[in-house]
């Protein structure tokens, strides 16, 4: 039997995630408005072609698998990436009185635009609402944040960790990083991240947190063709 993250959109739009997924028992999406991945059920051109209808005319749609995608009629690879794909077991603890703020539905504005502003990956309108959030303020202003975003069975995906600029070196996504997988152990589960392969620093970081990586992935965006 296939382990549940080396297919993790499916395995995720196919269970836990079920109510934010369009499509069908052939494939599946985020809803738009929370983010940007599908997953068709198999290989088979009936799935494949539901993936391809459920792309936008005029957007994208990133699928991640263990092995490379190979698209089908219709369909374009506008770009594919290698990941590391990293689990903790048992996360590293954190400073037990480090101050961050639990962030809500009033804190979106300031979180899409840190997301704009620094790119952690695919982050839209809703995404905060995947899972929740914490992040570090100074003087009202959102400069760190970290938090939920896949939920396959028995795993929790650390995301959306990103800091402004102005205020990076200080250690802000490695504390947050800590309470997000935190909680998630507390819950009995495993937090599970993604760092291109090409970012080692990343990935060092990630490691010293207690992440190990678990295997490679391929993260690919596809577009229609014509």
């Amino acid at each position: 039997m296939a382990h549940p993250l080396d297919r993790p959109v499916w395995s995720t739009l196919s269970t836990r995630q079920r109510a934010l997924a369009l499509g069908d028992e052939r494939a599946l999406r985020f809803d738009p408005r929370y983010n940007v991945f599908g997953a068709a059920a198999d290989e088979s051109p009936d799935s494949l072609a539901a993936l391809a209808e459920l792309i936008p005319a005029d957007g994208v749609l990133w699928v991640v698998e263990a092995e490379p995608f190979t698209p089908p009629p219709g369909v374009t690879v506008l770009k594919a990436a290698v990941c590391a794909q990293m689990v903790a077991e048992r996360p590293k603890p954190g400073h037990p009185d480090f101050g961050f703020d639990d962030l809500t539905e009033a804190d979106a504005p300031q979180m899409l635009a840190l997301a704009t502003l620094t790119e952690p990956g695919p982050f839209l309108e809703a995404t905060h609402r995947l899972g929740a959030f914490v992040g570090i303020k100074q003087d009202g202003r959102l400069v760190a944040m970290a938090g939920q975003r896949m939920r396959p069975e028995g795993y929790t995906e650390v995301s959306g960790v990103c800091t402004h600029p102005d205020h990076r070196g200080r250690g802000h996504a490695r504390r947050l990083m800590q309470v997000v997988a935190a909680r998630i152990v507390a819950r009995g589960e495993t937090p599970f991240l993604h760092s291109y392969a090409s970012n080692l620093g990343a990935i060092s970081l990630y490691e010293s947190l207690g992440f190990v990586i678990r295997r490679e992935v391929t993260a690919t965006v596809l577009g229609r063709s014509g």
